[in-house]
């Protein structure tokens, strides 16, 4: 395991979950799975309770903790796309596999974990700032999934 990862808190299907991404995103994988050594407040032994992961080269672990903690938009995993077809692709997977659509290339994953599918063409607009940056924020403003010929376009005034 690494010396830092992330923990991210699942109900109860981290192993799900981490199989997903694993067959969603690149340079992810699904590790090692530890089972509970006794009964726990929500689960037996013998039950997946923590799931290592790789989510796009970041090691993360999955802990089946039950339904106390939910997830929030105060943690995402943001993912740089480098065309439409790539975002649309991570997008169509996530939403298309139980997730939600939210606002300005944010969505949520069926466990309810939160996505931020951003092609790069933003970034850099963001990066340049001035009008080509404010351009791009205001179109990327009237979004859910990010259209990247409208964000060029906005860039170009």
């Amino acid at each position: 395991m690494a010396k830092s990862t992330i923990c991210v808190w699942y109900d109860k299907d981290a192993e799900a979950a981490a199989r997903f991404y694993a067959a969603t995103f690149p340079d992810s994988k699904v590790g090692a799975i530890h089972y509970a050594p006794s009964d726990y407040p929500s689960g037996k032994k013998g039950d997946p309770l923590v799931v290592e992961f790789t989510v796009a080269g970041i090691p993360c672990i999955g802990l089946n903790g039950g339904p106390a903690m939910k997830h929030s938009e105060a943690f995402s995993f943001a993912i740089a796309t480098d065309n439409q077809e790539e975002t649309d692709r991570y997008w169509n997977a996530i939403v298309g596999n139980g997730g939600q659509e939210s606002a300005c290339g944010w969505c949520k994953d069926k466990w309810g974990v939160n996505w931020q599918i951003t092609p790069r063409v933003l970034t850099e607009a963001m990066a340049i700032g001035g009008d080509e940056a404010r351009r791009a924020f205001e179109a990327m403003m009237t979004m859910r999934k990010i259209d990247v010929a409208a964000i060029e376009k906005a860039r170009r005034g």
